[in-house]
């Protein structure tokens, strides 16, 4: 009997069938108005909550809301399980998404202990399952009376709120299956909804066989509880009836077979066990109820033993792959499967990893074959490969026998959908990483006049590489970096914008031109991003770390030139200097002009400095080419990261590098030179770097892949929608969309920090081409 309340709507009716139908089950609708009743006032778990207090706690005094499902399967011994899926609210706004259970913890608690705020939700929710359970029993007819319905299931809805505390107000417990909207479901509510229903069902009739590992459990119980003497400890020996026997040998099944659902009671918690016995104890002071606590320990002790058994299976292999902090590896570790894959939340920037040999006469080696055996690892965003190596070290020259990679995709920073009603924040530097200590750090509301200077129609252009800026972001509030759409962030100067080209234009700006670059690999991402917003292809991509030139570019009309500097593989006292490099890269290149169609593009990460910048005159003057157009690319943020074989700053050295980026920035001006300011855009978005040990790398080149659906290109003010309260004229998505979406190209330039500061540097490139271009 499959027990619906008149108010649910006959769409869940609908769906139930269907689902069972799959399951085997012929159902049959009965609409009988006493059967309702009797189910409602007479079925074994009837549990509804008094609203007496329910406005006490007001909405604006709690951060979020959410909806947990508790699927309880028996009341008497409890049996609960908790559904890893949540819908959360964020009051007062009646705005709703779902999401894991893990990850919500994970995001809205990551700054104080996701889980241990899981564990008091799950612990709270047990209390009150606890209460009903001991007053349903102590209410029941007779003393050992059992459960009227052994199978009966009942999938409750409990609102949870929470403040930034890590404790949690039950507000409500819906005794039925709630997944209310104030509005029409959505297709992804119907579809969140439907897999709830479709995980509940599975779990409920899983075919799973349980006796003989019950029978296990129980032999290992009664092992433990006999004495070396061979006489049994158990001084209240106890006969079970057949009923609580297939409880148990049920919840083992259960235990088999949890899909998508997580274990909530029996619970082996101090907390919950004292709980326990204080409640029995208070209502049932005479021990009339002592079978029930007896079954509670047979549960209990079978847990123990079903995790003790699964733990055992598995000890001799997990340990052979150690990693800190504990990546939960996909498939568990086993010496013949050779490829895992891990996630990690947006956090998680770095990971050590280790690994031990079965056999005595290897040895692990991680990357490469004089690798360490462990080794702490940074996690750029999206995908990180570690490559482990075993080699046999018995012979003269060891050989690798085998190897293994692990793929650690790093996730997004945490991001909710944009509602319509949010606010703008601004934010230069991240509070984790505070570059200017006297300066405020995280989110900050913009006030409206702010708001109205930057939303003005007609905005001047940008004079310079280095104008003062923010990011900006919607969200619903700025005091809660959770709540902010992080998919639509901008970069906003004060007082000006940077004028976008489209195709054309910058085709035109281009043609004809020598343009040159010099630096590491942060300076051949804005390269290869020129290069891929000129052709609207990217034919061809290398991590050259020598000179290359390409005349391939816009149809031949550009040239492009890059030289790889420095080169720090190399011993320092065969390394080129910066003088030697520049020259070779300017002979490579010729001919040149002395004038601005030829231009020279010099930085990286934090090699460069203010003697560079007079090494550069120096040669320009020397061969005749004073006049051409030189843009410095400043310094940006790396190396902030506790990398094995990678030299790291620490948090004063970072500090260190905003004087030092001003006085790259003031001698390039006075030289003359265009300046691009990668510091301040990058320093507050440190933990967004892509692959790399460095931590520095802002943009990432990939193999293009057409059935792939491209993201938008999020250029400053190129979104409509988030744009549209405050900015909308300005946008102009549809100039950068067709590079973005262009299936034809072998590889794509990856990265809106990388992007954003390349359009920049494009704008400079231009500046001074404007009037050709207009015509």
């Amino acid at each position: 009997v499959l027990y619906a309340p008149p108010a649910h709507p006959e769409t869940d009716r609908q769906l139930c069938q269907r689902i069972l139908a799959k399951h085997g089950y012929t159902v049959t609708v009965l609409e009988n108005r006493r059967l309702v009743e009797d189910l409602r006032h007479e079925g074994p778990y009837h549990i509804s909550t008094t609203s007496d207090h329910k406005e006490i706690l007001k909405a604006q005094d709690l951060s979020v809301i959410i909806k947990a499902y508790v699927l309880v399967t028996s009341l008497t011994p409890l049996r609960a399980f908790i559904h890893s899926t949540t819908t959360v609210w964020h009051p007062p706004k009646k705005k709703h998404f779902t999401i894991k259970l893990q990850r919500f913890f994970e995001i809205f608690f990551r700054n104080s202990s996701p889980q241990q705020a899981f564990n008091n939700m799950k612990e709270a929710i047990n209390k009150l399952l606890l209460i009903t359970e001991v007053f349903s029993k102590s209410s029941a007819s007779g003393p050992n009376s059992f459960n009227q319905c052994s199978q009966c299931f009942q999938m409750l809805t409990f609102d949870i709120g929470f403040s930034m505390s890590t404790h949690p107000v039950v507000l409500k417990v819906h005794e039925y299956f709630d997944f209310q909207v104030e509005n029409e479901l959505t297709i992804q509510d119907q579809i969140s909804k439907e897999r709830l229903f479709e995980d509940t069902f599975k779990f409920l009739f899983s075919n799973e066989s349980s006796t003989s590992s019950f029978i296990e459990a129980l032999q290992k119980i009664y092992e433990s509880s006999v004495s070396k003497d061979g006489t049994y400890n158990r001084e209240d020996e106890q006969c079970f009836s057949l009923e609580e026997i297939n409880s148990v040998i049920t919840f083992i099944k259960e235990l088999k077979s949890l899909g998508q659902f997580e274990l909530l009671f029996p619970s082996s918690a101090p907390k919950i066990q004292m709980l326990l016995r204080d409640l029995y104890g208070m209502v049932d002071p005479m021990r009339r109820l002592s079978s029930v606590l007896t079954v509670h320990w047979l549960l209990s002790s079978v847990l123990q033993q079903f995790q003790f058994m699964n733990k055992e299976a598995h000890t001799n292999l997990s340990e052979q792959i150690f990693t800190s902090p504990q990546l939960d590896l996909n498939p568990r570790f086993n010496p013949k499967i050779r490829k895992y894959y891990a996630e990690v939340p947006f956090d998680m920037v770095t990971v050590k990893i280790g690994a031990e040999p079965s056999n005595c006469q290897c040895r692990v080696h991680l990357d490469d074959k004089k690798g360490p055996s462990i080794a702490n690892y940074p996690l750029g965003l999206g995908l990180n490969k570690v490559v482990i190596l075993l080699t046999d070290d018995s012979q003269p020259s060891p050989e690798v026998v085998s190897s293994y990679k692990i793929t650690i995709y790093r996730e997004d920073r945490p991001s909710l959908p944009l509602f319509d009603d949010y606010m703008m924040c601004g934010f230069v530097q991240d509070c984790g990483s505070k570059i200017r200590p006297e300066e405020s750090c995280g989110l900050q509301p913009l006030s409206h006049e702010y708001l109205s200077a930057i939303s003005q129609t007609v905005f001047k252009t940008c004079e310079a590489g280095d104008t003062k800026g923010q990011w900006i972001v919607p969200c619903l509030s700025c005091s809660d970096n959770r709540t902010c759409d992080w998919r639509e962030i901008t970069w906003q100067p004060h007082g000006c914008q940077y004028s976008v080209l489209a195709k054309p234009e910058l085709q035109r700006c281009v043609e004809g031109r020598r343009i040159l670059f010099i630096g590491d690999s942060t300076n051949r991402g804005m390269m290869y991003y020129l290069i891929e917003r000129v052709n609207k292809t990217l034919q061809e991509w290398q991590k050259t770390h020598d000179v290359k030139c390409y005349h391939n570019i816009n149809e031949g009309k550009t040239f492009i030139s890059y030289s790889y500097y420095p080169q720090f593989w190399m011993n320092a006292s065969q390394r080129p200097t910066f003088e030697k490099a520049l020259e070779q890269l300017l002979q490579r290149s010729r001919p040149l002009e002395n004038t601005d169609q030829t231009a020279l593009i010099v930085g990286g990460v934090q090699w460069l400095n203010s003697n560079h910048l007079q090494i550069i005159q120096k040669v320009l003057n020397r061969e005749n080419l004073s006049n051409i157009l030189v843009i410095v690319k400043s310094i940006g943020m790396g190396f902030h990261l506790p990398v094995d074989g990678i030299h790291s700053l620490s948090q004063a050295e970072v500090q260190n590098l905003w004087n030092e980026n001003l006085v790259i920035l003031d001698t390039a001006k006075n030289l003359g030179y265009e300046v691009v300011d990668t510091f301040v855009i990058t320093m507050g978005r440190y933990k967004e770097f892509l692959q790399g040990k460095c931590g520095c790398h802002f943009h990432e080149v990939v193999k293009s892949d057409p059935s792939e659906e491209r993201p938008h290109i999020t250029m400053t003010l190129s979104r409509r929608y988030t744009l549209g309260k405050y900015f909308g004229s300005q946008s102009k998505p549809s100039q950068l969309q067709d590079y973005a979406t262009n299936s034809q190209s072998p590889y794509h330039v990856r990265g809106p920090i990388n992007q954003v500061y390349s359009e920049i540097l494009l704008s400079r490139l231009c500046a001074n081409k404007r009037e050709f271009v207009s015509t």
